[in-house]
């Protein structure tokens, strides 16, 4: 039978407009809004006059925007490529076991994934506090002298990083673990009867085939980092919340704290091109890979 395109194209339409609709309200519209408030010297809610660039201009002669945009760079460092690492290394390991040992195991790496951010808070607050925290009695144990971690510039972000890793590493191995049970059995067992080692099978045989899994980890790990926010402001509580600036932070001070909305939305938009650019470039370095593989 004959279809009537003209109808399908509008069925089409009309069970799209929906999500279109919705994407444009709570993504396109802002998203505009944003450029346009970067432009301006406005508050928070409102416009403002336009300045141009003058809002841009400003953020490189802050020392807080340059404070944020080190610290979000090595915050990056110390968690992307480690974490990954990690939450591979878990995987090849879990992927070892069998029945309702792999499941559990897989569990208790994956329960602190579900866990809201406040409770990830107050669970290494208990553990890390100065003055009652349980690994604090550990070190008076020990003879070792005390360390405010939360409280000390040096300690801060690499222990931020290790909390954060720990949190986020369950949904990477969920993903490495996809990835190793996609990889047949049968390349395996050619590998051992060719007198194959571990290290060479995994070097040339399970690493190639899981970077495209690999490559996906990096990029959500990246993302998700370069966005940072939650665990610093909760974590700086009580302790010096300017010198543990990152991005996410400096646009919520300028936005929320001093009412500055052009400011805290060009700082917004540089995010935003450095996330967008960051994303391309790994994108781009993962199709490279593939094609000399």
């Amino acid at each position: 039978m004959l279809r009537n395109k003209s109808n399908e194209a509008l069925v089409a339409l009309l069970l799209v407009a929906p999500f279109v609709a919705i994407y444009g309200l709570i993504f396109i519209y802002p998203t505009i809004k944003l450029f346009i408030v970067s432009f301006q010297d406005a508050p928070i809610i409102g416009n403002g006059p336009f300045v141009g660039f003058e809002n841009y201009t400003r953020l490189w002669g802050d020392r807080r925007f340059n404070t944020a945009f080190w610290n979000t760079a090595y915050f990056v460092a110390l968690t992307v490529i480690p974490g990954t690492l990690v939450a591979f290394a878990i995987a090849l390991g879990i992927n070892r076991l069998k029945g309702r040992l792999q499941a559990l195991v897989l569990a208790l790496f994956f329960l602190p994934y579900i866990l809201p951010v406040s409770v990830v808070y107050l669970i290494w607050d208990w553990t890390l506090n100065f003055q009652f925290g349980i690994a604090m009695h550990l070190f008076d144990l020990l003879g070792l002298e005390r360390v405010s971690i939360f409280k000390n510039t040096t300690w801060f972000m690499p222990a931020v990083a290790f909390v954060t890793i720990w949190w986020t590493c369950g949904f990477s191995i969920l993903l490495f673990l996809a990835g190793l049970r996609a990889i047949p059995a049968e390349i395996y067992e050619a590998a051992a009867l060719d007198n194959s080692s571990v290290w060479t099978t995994f070097r040339k045989l399970t690493w190639p085939l899981m970077w495209p899994i690999t490559a996906l980890v990096l990029m959500i790990q990246l993302i998700l980092q370069l966005k940072i926010f939650d665990q610093v402001y909760l974590f700086s509580i009580g302790g010096r919340p300017n010198d543990n600036l990152v991005l996410v932070y400096y646009v919520f001070q300028r936005a929320f704290q001093y009412d500055q909305g052009g400011r805290a939305g060009a700082a917004a938009v540089v995010l935003f091109l450095i996330v967008i650019i960051v994303s391309v470039l790994n994108f781009q370095l993962t199709r490279l890979s593939k094609g000399r593989g």
